[in-house]
């Protein structure tokens, strides 16, 4: 065995036989596992034995790739995100890449990749592309701009059809791992298990994950069709020692696991689980009410149990969605603008109707060029379930009528291109303010905007004044007790924004030379025009709400966002919020379609074993049988009606 090797857990011990063995392997770890831990020292491990290899490593989030960074320094290790790694070895290849996106753009079998009004794209379609494919945060397939889901596409079919990519990342990296591996599509699987398999050259390549925590959709869930005992498959590890969770913590979670790993305590005493070489015992509540009011159940948690609701790094809420946190949290209007429009929802509508006419060969309507948005609606007649006219009930409301008014003499063909998505308003959340910012956020250049006059004031309130002058475009040079002055006044008068709407505070930034109005704002506004005349009438004060939210200042979460994180109390609110891909009532009645609730459990699963102490989850009225199973998992004392 090398030097070294022995000094290492066990698990890691085996990573690196697997690896003397030129074997594929997976580490499989449940929550609290300290699967970066392993993976940080195998990491170290192969770098001390191979000095001239090369090592990549690959992971779902900006945020994970800065701490793997953080925690090994060294000139052959490269940590980027999926997207980043395989666009870093395919950006070369333009000729192969143009080529690819035309075939698939041309396969009617592959509905990710069109290009609007072409049927058949021609062989030289992008030749006169000035900078060739490029790869950013949105998708422009006319201009030969590619995003996240048709980077995934296009490299799997380009390692398909080109064996040599494979031995060139080969050569590259005798080393290849994946972490948080449950995450990653199938089609990158594929490029690393299957398509690598074409090519002579060797190397290793390594997964890190946990099959129970695999909660997106477009994740493959786990490695069962490429596991086995024979050389060239996966060889597969388990971890079972939790060092997060208390013992009824980890007693629930297990209760939840589907996949045969039974986790128990470390036995190393400096675990966070450990106090004096004893695990923590901790708490877990299952509480239920009638009148599904959380401020009682945060009352009932205070004065029971000490728990401190407006420290955001010790408490935390989490919520299945960013709708069910939006009222509680103070952005409800924004909300609603970015996500539940109801004009544009009637757009989009037809739009699902053009395509489905199409797909299932049904007579098409036929739109005129110089149809109106108003014409249009009245042609598809569109209706609800009890056969009313969806136009005609939101015309009944006097702020959709004010609404519908702006855009229905306005050409169709420009009204469609209008797309509004909750991602452009709360892409980004911090879980606390440490957090770093990711690469690439989704953001509008309008919110944007407003984050940077927000940050401003934040900044000077708390007295970090040489980061304010970085971070303003204040223009006037402060060179004496009348200008610091002239400068207390224009900062305050942004401070006390009472009851000003966003374009008010816009506007003052502005004048005030705080935040001045960009080509980018400009642009949005003529761009944007019908949302930015919505957004510009809401009080900047709910803005202020949205920036705390995003910035990790309040005790709320998505559970999807939490995943990774941890915190020493836990409440899990159970609402689906009318989400049917989730139904926490048929989990504990362990009935219902297989899929929702494989997906159900493991999203309960994530948010469980988030707790460092104390985890209480929150039932809106549950029938007998649910609080039946909620006494089986945490025990006939911990299950509280209040």
């Amino acid at each position: 065995m090398a030097e070294g090797r022995l000094s290492l857990e066990p698990e890691v011990q085996e990573i690196l036989q697997s690896i003397d063995e030129e074997r594929n392997f997976l580490l499989s770890g449940g929550a609290g596992s300290g699967k970066t831990y392993s993976l940080v020292s195998v990491i170290r491990q192969v770098l001390a034995e191979n000095s001239t290899a090369k090592v990549a490593c690959m992971t779902y989030t900006n945020s994970a790739v800065k701490e793997i960074e953080e925690r090994v320094n060294h000139k052959n290790l490269n940590v980027s995100t999926i997207h980043d790694f395989l666009w870093d070895n395919l950006k070369h290849f333009q000729k192969e890449l143009k080529e690819t996106i035309i075939s698939l753009a041309n396969n009617e079998d592959v509905g990710k990749i069109s290009i609007d009004h072409i049927n058949t794209v021609p062989n030289n379609f992008f030749d006169i592309l000035p900078d060739g494919i490029q790869y950013k945060e949105f998708v422009r397939l006319r201009e030969g701009i590619i995003s996240h889901d048709e980077l995934l596409i296009v490299a799997n079919s380009l390692f398909e059809k080109y064996p040599k990519l494979s031995s060139i990342v080969k050569d590259k990296y005798k080393f290849i791992f994946i972490d948080e591996y449950q995450d990653t599509s199938k089609e990158v699987v594929d490029i690393f298990l299957t398509h690598f398999k074409k090519s002579e050259r060797k190397n290793v390549i390594g997964f890190f994950g946990d099959a129970m925590q695999s909660i997106y959709e477009t994740g493959i869930g786990n490695l069962d069709d490429y596991k086995g005992d024979d050389a060239d498959t996966v060889n597969e590890i388990p971890k079972k020692q939790n060092r997060r969770n208390p013992q009824l913590v980890i007693n629930l979670a297990n209760k939840l696991r589907t996949d045969g790993i039974i986790q128990e305590p470390s036995n190393d005493p400096n675990a966070p689980n450990m106090l004096e070489g004893i695990v923590k015992q901790g708490n877990v509540l299952f509480l239920h009410s009638t009148d599904g009011g959380i401020s009682n159940v945060e009352k009932y948690l205070k004065e029971n149990y000490d728990w401190n609701f407006n420290n955001s790094k010790e408490t935390k809420e989490l919520n299945l969605t960013h709708n069910l946190i939006a009222g509680k949290a103070g952005f409800r209007m924004l909300m609603d603008i970015y996500d539940n429009d109801p004009v544009i929802g009637l757009k989009s509508e037809i739009l699902d109707k053009i395509k489905n006419n199409k797909k299932n060969n049904r007579p098409e309507i036929e739109i005129d060029e110089d149809d109106t948005f108003d014409i249009v609606v009245d042609k598809f007649q569109l209706k609800n379930r009890q056969r009313e006219l969806k136009k005609e009930i939101l015309l009944a409301d006097p702020i959709m009528a004010e609404l519908y008014s702006q855009l229905k003499d306005q050409p169709f063909s420009e009204v469609k291109k209008i797309y509004l998505n909750k991602d452009a308003l709360i892409d980004d959340k911090k879980q606390d303010e440490k957090d770093v910012n990711k690469k690439g956020s989704k953001r509008d250049n309008l919110i944007k905007h407003l984050f940077k006059i927000q940050t401003s004031i934040s900044l000077y309130k708390n007295k970090r004044f040489n980061e304010f002058l970085r971070a303003t475009d204040y223009r006037y040079k402060i060179t004496s007790i009348a200008s610091k002055r002239t400068l207390k006044e224009n900062i305050d008068n942004l401070i006390n924004v009472g009851d000003k709407t966003i374009e008010d505070v816009i506007i003052d930034a502005n004048e005030k030379g705080i935040s001045l109005i960009d080509d980018k704002l400009i642009d949005f506004k003529e761009e944007n025009e019908y949302l930015y005349n919505r957004v510009k009438k809401v009080k900047f004060s709910e803005f202020q709400k949205l920036y705390e939210y995003l910035e990790g200042q309040t005790p709320f979460s998505t559970q999807h966002k939490t995943k990774g994180a941890e915190f020493d109390n836990v409440l899990v609110i159970l609402d689906n919020g009318g989400w049917n891909n989730y139904n926490f009532g048929n989990l504990f009645l362990e009935t219902g379609t297989a899929s929702v609730l494989d997906r159900t459990q493991k999203i309960f699963y994530v948010c469980c074993t988030r707790t460092k102490e104390n985890l209480a989850v929150f039932f809106h009225n549950p029938d007998a049988q649910v609080i039946a199973k909620a006494k089986e998992w945490f025990g006939d004392t911990k299950v509280i009606e209040i």
